[in-house]
């Protein structure tokens, strides 16, 4: 069964548009799937008919300024004006939804890339209603996010923020292709494999070649500022479960080191963490068909650890 479902987004001006897929069998729980920047949710069908043959009901929406959500609002690469909190809010929203149609159930996250700091960002504000969650391609500290984002402090400080300057993209994320080889298309960090980055580039729902907004991009780095270090971790309910997983040639994650920042962050404030770093892969785990079936197996027994517990 699918449930089609819009809400009114956080920021107040989009409609933001999600999916409730329900396996044909008794669900044993619920996971909300969250896309990352520039993509959308339907890159993880794969993802989503696995966790529903595994007995779960699965929940995702593309974000404000992302895939149907930005098609609909004619809002390409733009947040809105409240903030980088918009989309975990959205998924909080979306949550209380799924949970009005289908109550009583273990309620999971999986976020990968910007979802994942969606999902960090999520856990340390509401993360008491979760069984738990799991964290994919996720990053320590940022390289160079900092300094990006004091430059685009001041262009919205200026009055460019509904502007959107290449250079402030490029800074941030123009670097991530240096372990790559030939680049031929500018997104071969996220997968080794040339037709999932094909698919990438010429889909009509991602925002490949979209620029965002000089605001959306100052939102972005303030959500990363606040998910970074000890002080993100101390807010997360210590009794969370959490799974951290990701590949060691994922700069996303700075090849390994970025992961398991996290999950010391995590350690040192009394957090149990089940890690798992891919090696060899790059920053999309469960987009290669030599492991995706691992990868959302890992998640699948996570999940279900819990799930038979609760």
């Amino acid at each position: 069964m699918l449930h089609e479902v819009n809400f009114q987004s956080f920021n107040e001006r989009d409609e933001v548009h999600a999916w409730i897929y329900v396996p044909a069998a008794k669900p044993k729980g619920i996971v909300q799937v969250i896309h990352g920047f520039g993509e959308h949710s339907r890159r993880y069908f794969h993802m989503i008919v696995k966790f529903m043959d595994a007995g779960y009901i699965v929940a995702a929406d593309d974000h404000v300024g992302h895939g149907k959500t930005a098609v609909e609002n004619d809002t390409w690469g733009d947040w809105g004006d409240k903030g980088f909190h918009t989309m975990m809010e959205d998924e909080h929203k979306l949550k209380e939804l799924v949970c009005e149609k289908y109550p009583g159930l273990p309620y999971f996250l999986f976020g990968h890339s910007m979802g994942s700091f969606i999902v960090r960002d999520y856990a340390a504000k509401y993360g008491e209603g979760l069984a738990g969650i799991t964290i994919c391609g996720t990053a320590g500290v940022f390289r160079g996010a900092k300094d990006v984002a004091a430059a685009l402090e001041k262009a919205v400080a200026d009055g460019r923020g509904k502007e959107s300057d290449a250079e402030f993209a490029g800074n941030l994320l123009g670097w991530m292709c240096e372990r790559c080889g030939d680049v031929k298309i500018g997104n071969e960090w996220i997968c080794a494999d040339p037709y999932v980055q094909r698919d990438h580039a010429e889909d009509p729902f991602d925002a490949f070649t979209r620029p965002t907004t000089n605001q959306s991009m100052l939102y972005f780095t303030q959500m990363m500022n606040a998910i970074t270090g000890e002080e993100w971790a101390k807010k997360v309910p210590a009794n969370l479960p959490i799974y951290n997983i990701g590949g060691d040639q994922d700069p996303v994650g700075e090849y390994g080191k970025g992961i398991y920042e996290v999950t010391n962050w995590l350690c040192q404030t009394g957090h149990t963490v089940r890690t798992k770093v891919y090696s060899g892969y790059r920053h999309e785990i469960h987009n290669y068909s030599a492991i995706k079936d691992e990868v959302e197996a890992g998640i699948i027994e996570f999940m279900d650890g819990i799930a038979v517990s609760v």
